[in-house]
Formats: C-alpha cells, structure tokens, sequence
C-alpha cells in the first residue's frame, strides 16, 4: 500500500492506494467507530464492491445504512441528490455521521455534496472504484451536481476524510470506462510532468490490459500530481485550474450532447486533442507536442474529434464555465509539454481550431 498525503491543514487527509484494500481496511473502520454510516453507491457498484466495504464497516459503526443510486451521469441531478437527504432525515442521521462514497464520479461527487450541506456539513469517505475517480474526481474536494446549462455549476467544496483506493476494483471496469480514466491521466502528465506523459504513452498497453502494477504505479503518480495542486490552491482561485486542461471543450461536448451520451473521460480527450492544437496555434507548443498528445488519445481509446457543430454552438455551451468571465470562456492551454496556463482566446484562432477538430 502507497499512501499519498494531502496536505491542508486541519483538513488534511491520506490517500491510500494498492490492492486488496477494502476488506478490514483499519483507517476506515477507525472513522466509522461508534458513528451513524451511510454507504452510498449506485446500481452498477452496489453488488460488486459496496458489499466488501459494508463488511469493513458493519463491525465498528453504531448504525449501518445504504444508499442506492440509479447510476450514470444523466443521474446527477436534484432529485436523486435528494435520495440520499430522505435516506439521512428518515434514519434520524445526526451531525456526527459518516458517508462512505463507494462509486465513481458521480457517486462521489453527489454523497460529497450532500457531506457538505447536511446540517451544514458531515464527515465523508471516498472510495472510488472507476479509474476517472481514483486519479481525479476523488481527490481534492470538489462535490456536485450538473445543470441542464453547465456541467457541475451547483455544488461546494468538501474535502473528504480519507480516499481509499483499490485497484482491484478496475477489474470489473469496462474496457470504455477504464479508457475514459485514462484521459485524466494522459492530463496529468501533460500539464505537470513531461517525464510521466512518456511514462503513460508507453504504458499505454499495460494500463488498457488492466496489469495492476502499471495502473497502481499510475493512479499513485496522478494522485500525487493532483495533491501537489490542490494544497496550493485548494479552491481553484488560480493554479487549480490547469486541472481543467481539455475541460472546457469537455464540458461543452457533453452538455450539448446530453449527459451521459459521451463518458466525461471520452469529452475530455477530444477536448484536450482541440487544447492542445489551439495551443499550436497561439505558438506556445509546436506541432509536434500537439501531435504526441494527439496520438495518445487515440492509443487510449478515446475520440480525437468532437461533434461537428458550427463554432458558435461551442462557444455558446462554453460561455457557462467556471473559469469564464461574464460569459467569455478562458482556455487551459499547453505551455509547453508538462506545463500549462489559463487564458482567453481571440476569436479566429479558436474558430480555426474548431473547424480542424470536430465533425
């Protein structure tokens, strides 16, 4: 077991990552002594691997309930947030209670914002069990929901306990799912560590082979990058947000597709094939970096082209960012291959690159 920290203050918290972690897992059972759990999972996940984390949890805690979820993202919305509200309210769930997220991203964003709002706010566990989750969404604090205008525009920031990260549990993951997790992974290393990204094109292989070594060694560095982010600017104020590298074309893609049409990972990849190309175009990489993260996009299963609409639809679906400005969306952007920044576009060069990679 690696265990990787994040380091804020008295909202500090380990993650743990390695096999076999989930049954009698000790920091869990810790957390859970003598307090009202929840687990909260989804329909997909709740057979598989809820069952193994309630068995870790069932001995220590003083009440023992689950939540279960209709699973994907079309589901992250108000009305099954508040499934998880009525399941709390009628179990008489107290301000000292625990939620144990055991999902994806979608499981983890929503039972974190329903930690950080439940009287105001109760202690909560991540256990991702998607790759999308274990390298990104469960790491970091950010909990929500969509809106039918904008991807995770209703949510707060709630930093979880501890994430506890088995990936025995990418074994049950299917191939589309495991490729949508390694769009966050390719991002990693192409905003912070060009060493890593040769790391990850190679393995490439490996990790769609699911070979344990390869994805532990994987999840354990994209943690570590996400961690060193996040404890320097832990509410996107300003670094923070290169970890939206591609997600600004992403979240455009898959609100104006409907959600749960593309896979967030699968948004993603296009989205960071048409930053990195816009960045060729401003000059700040050449055409061979933006061709390498091209090519492995493609070698991890994931569309290099978004939907062919004209450019004033995208711009229209990107105006509802967070990181746009009354309504002008800011792009992440490669500076270079391992570094990244934010900033607005002018209008012809992000047409050109709309035109180049989408349709």
């Amino acid at each position: 077991m690696r265990e990787v920290p994040v380091s804020l203050g008295e909202r500090s918290y380990p993650i743990q990552v390695g096999s076999g972690l989930l049954a009698g897992n000790e920091a869990l059972a810790r957390l859970a002594a003598g307090r009202m759990v929840a687990i909260v999972t989804d329909s997909n996940v709740a057979a598989l691997h809820a069952r193994t984390v309630a068995d870790t949890l069932r001995p220590h805690a003083a009440a023992l309930h689950e939540v279960v979820l209709p699973a994907g993202e079309s589901n992250k919305t108000w009305e099954t947030l508040n499934r998880i509200f009525d399941a709390l309210l009628e179990a008489r769930f107290d301000r000292d209670a625990l939620l144990v997220a055991v999902g994806g991203g979608v499981v983890g964003d929503m039972a974190g914002f329903a930690a950080a709002v439940y009287q105001r706010g109760i202690e909560f566990v991540q256990v991702p069990t998607t790759l999308l989750a274990q390298v990104d969404s469960s790491v970091g604090g950010k909990t929500g929901i969509n809106h039918p205008l904008g991807k995770n525009m209703i949510g707060a920031f709630h930093q979880p306990r501890l994430v506890l990260i088995d990936v025995d549990t990418l074994a049950t993951l299917p191939d589309r799912e495991l490729s949508a997790g390694l769009a966050e992974v390719i991002k990693h290393g192409a905003i912070a560590d060009a060493g890593y990204f040769d790391a990850v094109a190679a393995a490439l292989p490996a990790l769609r082979a699911k070979d344990p070594a390869a994805l532990a060694a994987a999840v354990a560095r994209s943690c570590e990058i996400k961690a060193s982010v996040v404890e320097r600017d832990e509410r996107e104020g300003g670094v923070r947000a290169i970890l939206n590298f591609g997600h600004t074309f992403g979240h455009a893609i898959e609100a104006g597709l409907g959600y749960g049409e593309w896979l967030h990972g699968e948004a993603v990849g296009a989205g960071m094939v048409m930053a990195a190309d816009l960045s060729r175009r401003l000059g700040l990489v050449d055409a061979a970096i933006a061709a390498r993260l091209r090519e492995a996009v493609a070698a991890a299963g994931l569309p290099v082209r978004g939907p062919g609409w004209p450019a004033s639809r995208y711009v229209e679906l990107m105006s509802v960012d967070k990181k746009a400005r009354q309504g002008t969306p800011r792009f992440v952007l490669l500076d270079g291959l391992g570094a990244a920044r934010v900033q607005r576009v002018d209008d012809a060069p992000l047409a050109e690159t709309l035109a180049a990679c989408s349709g």
